[in-house]
């Protein structure tokens, strides 16, 4: 059977043992060779396993993973959306390896001072032998299986190069016993051994701190809810909680569920979900996402999702998704970390060859052969990447941002150009009815008519009619053969008669002469005005009249603008409201181009006209008619206040309707994308600079341990820079 036919399935699950970007890559070998895979995403700083396959079971892909010497789990349940945090390494080995490395040290410490003192042969094999094998087992074990799978890591090299320095140090004991102590190298193999455990140590403290955005997420996750009951108020699990049950929240208490206020009002605390600073008020018939704070008042809620479905649970899945899944940068990465380790062994190999054979000095050999083999650690090849990516995605969850994989992350980074959408996006999304001017002989029906016609629309500009409508107390006609003409109005039947409200497009398209109002409009337009018209073409198409509709600017919007300029970014404003209101909310936001009256079929077609010259365009929509726009942009961006297909077909999601987040995902994703570029460079620099200097007896092996120590940290350190991460001051939004 074809594979490409079968549906395919996502699975992922965490994987213990990789210590470096060699590992990755056998890992990853070793399931793309799992008949059914098509896709395969391994994260050394996540330590997970991204999996697409067609039909292969769960545990065909875990029994891989182990045959190539690497332990794999199966993934948590579902119903326990939010995984404990990984612990980290173990300090005790560090301090005990420390502890027992020192005594070989303080010979060397004590020659800096002019002090000639020598440790017994005997007593420095004592030292070195627990922290050889003992502490530094862990080296031993992981690089057996490397090469029982026919590969290289880390482990090896590390294991190899002590190795070598012990057994030297072993070799000239035993030799030169009888004539006192001869110079040893116990210290190196030691100190290398300790080195490595601390980078180890450090680089896992690092890498947690890394995902201190789930972790704060996890944290607002209640383990109990209190629901009402006939019997009274009960205090259950939140597994116990069901859809429909009514929580009650006092005040100060985290709310437990998604749901919508039946009772009450509040202020509530959501800065930790929205990264909205400020509490937002709350009253009944409004929604409350769970893990928010309920700032004052009391509130009944009746909940709407819980689990894995509601939105605390989304964003941790969405945050965790974009941390496990690899940037196309690190594809860079993946192939040179396949012929890395093998590549060093040769070095290293030629090295010990190259110098025994030309100095007969075959101990210095060997310590130039132990030099490059330690130095050359593709650890920070392998943390580069994901540690940048898994930090900025975890500052831009923080601002209320998410971003649903590293390849958007990374993408966003090269915008030239936004097209945002108008209604709900740039401007508050909620019209309101400023005028409503009947064609002479109508005065009675306009607004009644077009209640009739938009009494079951949820579309802004229809509620707005019926606010208008129930305000002057008219009582609603029904209507029949009610239907939407895409892009245009809407058709209905009303008192017998067939009526149609839309755009001047649509006027134009059904012959309605629209002169007589003309003036007017042009006059509404001109202020920035929406305006529809109302039409009776029961006979001879026949004008009712006009509305007109306001719909304020965000107070945000101009700043949004502003900033994305500030960045040399170029503004496109996509609607499809008419000319006249189109450019005068263009004008008041300062928007560089405005392209009005658009269908919402034409709108992705513009954002592939923008995209001509290789340019990279982002789409920023909050409605259904946006998401072929938001699919086909580079980056599709969504408000969180929209629809779930504009979601779903983005890949950042603001979770407040705030345009200004559209400059902070950008500005966060130039400043990941450079911590990329400082880490990879870091990362090989240290290879290349290293490596040769090593290779001709220039790098002592112990500070080779160091210097190969100092690499991972470095990088983890740099992208833990990212968590500093302020919206510049110029930027900052009213």
């Amino acid at each position: 059977m074809n594979t490409a036919t079968l549906a395919l399935t996502e699975h992922e699950f965490p994987i213990e043992g990789m210590t470096c970007a060699s590992c990755v890559t056998r890992v990853e070998k070793a399931l793309k060779a799992v008949a059914g895979v098509s896709e395969v995403s391994v994260n050394l700083a996540t330590e997970r396993a991204t999996v697409q396959t067609s039909g292969t079971a769960l545990s065909a892909l875990l029994a891989a993973v182990e045959k190539a010497g690497y332990h794999a789990a199966p993934p948590a349940l579902a119903d326990t959306p939010v995984p404990a945090p990984r612990k980290g390494e173990p300090w005790w080995p560090v301090a005990l390896a420390a502890a027992l490395s020192l005594p070989l040290v303080l010979p060397m410490l004590a020659m800096l001072l002019g002090i000639e003192w020598t440790i017994n042969g005997w007593l420095q094999l004592a030292l070195a032998t627990p922290v050889q094998f003992w502490l530094g087992a862990r080296f031993y074990r992981a690089g057996w299986k490397a090469v029982l799978a026919g590969a290289g890591n880390m482990d090896l090299l590390v294991a190899l190069g002590t190795s070598a320095g012990y057994g030297l140090s072993v070799y000239l004991l035993f030799k030169h016993a009888e004539h006192g102590t001869p110079h040893l190298y116990f210290e190196a193999s030691a100190v290398i051994v300790t080195l490595v455990l601390l980078g180890k140590w450090l680089e896992s403290r690092a890498k947690r701190q890394t995902t201190a955005a789930i972790a704060a997420l996890n944290a607002l996750r209640p383990e109990v809810a209190r629901v009402r009951t006939p019997h009274g108020d009960v205090d259950l699990p939140m597994s116990r909680v069901k859809l429909g049950d009514t929580v009650v929240i006092r005040p100060g208490e985290r709310i437990p569920v998604d749901g919508v206020i039946t009772t009450g009002s509040s202020q509530v605390d959501e800065s930790l979900i929205t990264g909205e600073s400020l509490p937002v008020a709350k009253h009944a018939g409004d929604k409350v996402t769970g893990g928010a704070v309920n700032a004052e008042g009391l509130l009944l809620v009746e909940t709407t999702a819980v689990g894995a479905e509601s939105t605390l649970a989304r964003i941790v899945r969405m945050v965790e998704s974009a941390q496990a899944k690899k940037a196309p940068i690190q594809r860079i990465v993946d192939r040179v970390s396949a012929v890395f380790v093998p590549v060093v062994l040769l070095i290293a190999a030629f090295t010990l060859l190259g110098w025994g054979l030309a100095t007969g000095h075959w101990e210095q050999a060997i310590l130039n052969a132990v030099a490059v083999l330690v130095i050359a650690c593709p650890c920070a090849l392998g943390l580069a990447t994901p540690t940048a990516i898994m930090a900025g995605t975890g500052v831009a969850a923080r601002q209320g941002i998410l971003i649903k994989d590293a390849e958007a992350l990374e993408v966003a980074h090269r915008i030239h150009t936004v097209a945002f959408d108008k209604t709900g996006t740039l401007t508050e999304g909620k019209p309101t009815l400023v005028a409503a001017l009947p064609a002479p002989g109508h005065e009675d029906k306009l607004l009644s008519w077009s209640a009739a016609i938009q009494a079951g629309s949820e579309h802004p500009l229809a509620r707005a009619v019926m606010n208008a409508a129930e305000q002057a107390g008219l009582t609603l006609l029904s209507a029949a053969k009610v239907s939407a003409v895409p892009g245009r109005g809407m058709s209905a039947e009303v008192q017998g008669r067939a009526l149609r409200l839309g755009s001047p497009r649509y006027m134009q398209e059904l012959g309605v002469d629209t002169s007589v109002l003309a003036g007017p409009a042009r006059q509404l337009q001109d202020e920035g005005r929406t305006v529809s018209w109302l039409a009776d073409v029961t006979a001879a198409p026949v004008l009712v009249g006009l509305l007109a509709f306001g719909d304020a600017p965000k107070a945000s919007a101009i700043n949004a603008i502003r900033s994305l300029q500030a960045l040399g970014v170029h503004t496109v404003m996509l609607t499809g409201d008419n000319r006249g209101s189109a450019r005068a909310v263009g004008r008041a936001l300062g928007i560089d181009h405005i392209e009005a009256e658009v269908l919402p079929a034409d709108k992705a077609a513009i954002v592939n006209r923008l995209k001509e010259g290789g340019r990279s365009v982002a789409m920023v929509g909050d409605g259904i008619n946006d998401a072929p726009a938001l699919a086909s942009a580079d980056v599709g961006i969504a408000m969180s206040t929209g629809t779930d297909v504009a979601m779903h077909a983005a890949g950042i999601t603001l979770m407040r309707g705030d345009p200004a987040l559209v400059a902070d995902a950008i500005d966060i994703s130039r400043r990941t994308y450079r911590k990329i570029r400082q880490n990879l460079f870091w990362a090989f620099a240290y290879n290349v600079i290293g490596i040769p200097l090593a290779a001709a007896g220039l790098l002592n092996p112990v500070v080779a341990g160091a210097a190969m120590a100092l690499s991972s940290v470095s990088v983890v350190g740099n992208a833990l820079l990212l968590r500093g991460w302020r919206r510049a001051p110029s930027r900052v939004t009213a």
